[in-house]
């Protein structure tokens, strides 16, 4: 189950996905371009079933919205390093939409332990990197970093 908002009324709501929600979502995790009418063939269903079905599943919150993804060949191209941070507790918030403005940052996970946050960093190269962690460290409220760089993906289920 997902949650989700009625109509404008600002109640929140339970969505209930179907079988069918739930393929549709992973024929969009495929390919987030496949046309509604192949989707539809997939599904088995007219095609304007599947519009909406997507109309309801963006409303409700379940799909925020269509993205891009590399290739294999294209990603192991690009650095990736994890960036574990410690953060001074009264300015966790502005630390976090600091790192949401520096566009190499993938994802920022709130992690248990003696780190606060893990940043998920990709650039092109070691200058790039080694930019963005200085970009990190001069954050106001940031007290302390440790990187690892990712040498090789043995597995990834995105």
């Amino acid at each position: 189950m997902a949650r989700g908002h009625c109509e404008g009324d600002g109640v929140q709501r339970i969505f209930q996905m179907d079988d069918k929600d739930r393929r549709l979502l992973g024929l969009l995790r495929e390919d987030a371009r496949t046309p509604t009418a192949a989707l539809a063939r997939a599904l088995d269903v007219a095609r304007m079933t599947v519009v909406e079905r997507l109309k309801r599943l963006e409303k409700a919150g379940v799909i925020a919205g269509y993205t891009v993804r590399l290739t294999d060949e294209a990603q192991r191209a690009r650095m990736k390093v994890h960036a574990l941070l410690r953060v001074d507790a009264k300015k966790g918030e502005l630390v976090v939409q600091a790192l949401h403005r520096i566009t190499q940052i993938r994802a920022v996970y709130a992690i248990s332990g003696i780190f606060d946050y893990m940043a998920l960093i990709e650039a092109e190269t070691t200058a790039e990197i080694d930019t963005v962690l200085d970009g990190i460290g001069s954050i106001q409220g940031v007290e302390d970093t440790q990187s690892s760089i990712v040498l090789s993906v043995k597995f990834d289920r995105h």
